[in-house]
């Protein structure tokens, strides 16, 4: 089996590399100080045809499928994962709805400007009392004439502060169960829509916002699909989105391995470099090894995706291993750099708090073996 990168492929991780270097690594200080994300990086990536790679060509994507997406991912998140996040979202499981089941005019209206940068997305499903059980949301959406009135509450929305567009979960008839969950586009500036910013352990660059909504009220048209589907729209996406996950795990990953690995070649104690004492060795081989294992199962399971399998076994699969790769890579990058990557200006110590969420964020790793398990026929 050959998993090598095709030339197209490297050329876009090479571009993605030094855009990275470029424009992201240099405003990651400030957007952290700022707990925003940078909502020009969405137009300067749109521009150029990188921000959603995996969307067709046809619609201003890159046409790179999920391979092309995990690229993207993986290269943001050795810089900054906060910014990557929003960046993560934008282009998948707010969008991805849009792409596989929203009309041509609301492809026209909404997809195609998220694609070129233009306009930014956000997708709100969880709730106070829906995190794990998403079927348990109880925000409403009732029809009035040609308009749906939102009612309701969303929490740890990404790009909630910066959003121009919401792809949002919502129930249509409570009587249905899952069944009855639908799925809208509500616009940033609706009436009775309000955003308080969230403040986090960590991905402080990443604009997450909680959202209220008060009798919002929807043009009928900008229901996606169809009235019920919503539930199964939002569970295709999230299938997806678990293998972009994954790459933003691994880059994490990357990004402290190779700190790690370059302190301990130049941290001196006891009359040589850390790197050559066995303890710090060993820990620089594990954490090689397992990102090394890391990547060849994300990759596969892209090019699973890519070829049109629902991969949903595999795509938790790869989610869970990622995630938790990247909590103990950074925790033993923690401990290499000691005290010298605890203090606030560390990079070690952010890669630390932003890792800490992979474990929860499109549903967490006992979810993610909840689903598997079944997947086994247990």
């Amino acid at each position: 089996m050959d998993f090598e990168f095709t030339e197209e492929q490297r050329m876009f991780q090479k571009a993605i590399r030094d855009f990275a270097k470029k424009k992201v690594a240099p405003i990651v200080k400030e957007a952290e100080e700022n707990e925003i994300c940078p909502k020009e990086l969405f137009t300067e990536l749109g521009k150029l045809g990188y921000l959603c790679p995996a969307y067709p060509l046809q619609l201003g994507g890159g046409g790179l499928g999920k391979i092309g997406d995990c690229i993207l991912v993986e290269e943001l998140a050795k810089v900054s994962s906060g910014i990557c996040t929003g960046i993560m979202v934008h282009g998948g499981l707010a969008t991805n709805i849009l792409l596989n089941h929203g009309s041509e005019e609301q492809k026209r209206r909404f997809l195609i400007p998220a694609i070129k940068g233009e306009r930014v997305a956000a997708y709100a499903l969880t709730e106070p009392e829906a995190g794990s059980d998403a079927s348990a949301i109880q925000t409403t959406a009732k029809i009035e004439g040609n308009y749906y009135s939102i009612n309701g509450s969303k929490i740890y929305i990404t790009n909630g502060q910066i959003c121009d567009f919401i792809t949002l979960a919502a129930v249509t008839d409570k009587s249905k169960g899952s069944r009855g969950i639908s799925t809208f586009i509500v616009e940033r500036n609706t009436p009775g829509l309000t955003a308080t910013k969230l403040r986090k352990l960590g991905h402080h660059s990443a604009s997450t916002a909680d959202l209220f909504f008060d009798n919002c009220r929807v043009p009928a048209d900008n229901l996606v699909g169809e009235e019920g589907r919503g539930f199964r729209y939002m569970m295709e996406a999230l299938n997806g989105a678990r293998i972009s996950h994954s790459a933003r795990s691994l880059g994490t990953a990357q990004a402290a391995f190779e700190a790690s690995l370059k302190y301990a070649k130049e941290r001196v104690q006891f009359g040589q470099p850390i790197g050559q004492f066995q303890a710090i060795s060993f820990k620089l081989a594990r954490m090689a090894t397992e990102i090394e294992a890391a990547r060849w199962l994300l990759y596969r399971v892209a090019d699973l995706y890519d070829k049109g399998q629902e991969c949903r076994k595999e795509a938790p699969m790869t989610k869970m291993f990622s995630s938790e790769l990247a909590i103990r890579t950074v925790e033993e990058a923690m401990r290499i750099y000691a005290g010298a990557g605890y203090v606030a200006d560390s990079e070690i110590q952010r890669y630390f708090r932003d890792a800490i969420l992979y474990h929860t964020t499109e549903g967490t790793t006992e979810i993610q073996q909840l689903v598997i398990s079944r997947e086994l026929g247990l």
